[in-house]
């Protein structure tokens, strides 16, 4: 094709071909700290966006780089706002402490005698290697409602365990 019938981005656009980060399905259920923390990302996000859009405001067309940077931020920023607009924040003062349900804090013993500590959070706050679950797991599915003394299957790629219910607890205790 002829370079004459190719349309250049204008000065200021940049061509980002990236898609939106997909939103889950599920209701955004948060804890309170979850929900600070998007908040503060949006936050922070905005303050980062100015700041490159007055560098490249200053630089002119030369700072592509910082373009597509400005664009990434501001496709997390919707997300953000998506998330932040959905969302359902639990408190932990109106659940029942002796039943497992979301915020909990849940100790779990394994079959040979390990302890696991794990807490049911929101989608977006989950961080299996520091024990965060999401409500969405497999994991959290089968812990739901549960008290201690009771048992679940954990339900693994490597092979399902059994586990008992230890102890649960609710926010900061």
């Amino acid at each position: 094709m002829s370079r004459a019938f190719v349309k250049e981005p204008d000065g200021d656009s940049v061509v980002d071909d990236t898609p939106e980060i997909p939103v889950s399905p599920h209701p955004n259920h948060v804890t309170p700290e979850g929900l600070a923390a998007l908040r503060g990302e949006l936050e922070d996000l905005t303050t980062r966006r100015r700041t490159l859009r007055a560098t490249t405001h200053d630089a002119g067309s030369t700072a592509m780089s910082a373009k597509l940077e400005i664009a990434a931020i501001e496709r997390r920023q919707r997300y953000l706002v998506q998330r932040i607009d959905g969302a359902i924040e639990h408190n932990p003062d109106q659940v029942d402490p002796y039943r497992i349900g979301f915020g909990a804090t849940v100790m779990v013993e394994d079959e040979d005698g390990s302890a696991h500590t794990f807490t049911i959070v929101g989608e977006d706050e989950a961080d299996p290697a520091r024990g965060l679950i999401s409500w969405t797991s497999p994991l959290a599915r089968q812990l739901s409602e549960r008290e201690p003394g009771d048992e679940v299957r954990w339900p693994r790629p490597k092979g399902d365990i059994m586990l008992e219910v230890v102890s649960i607890r609710y926010g900061m205790e």
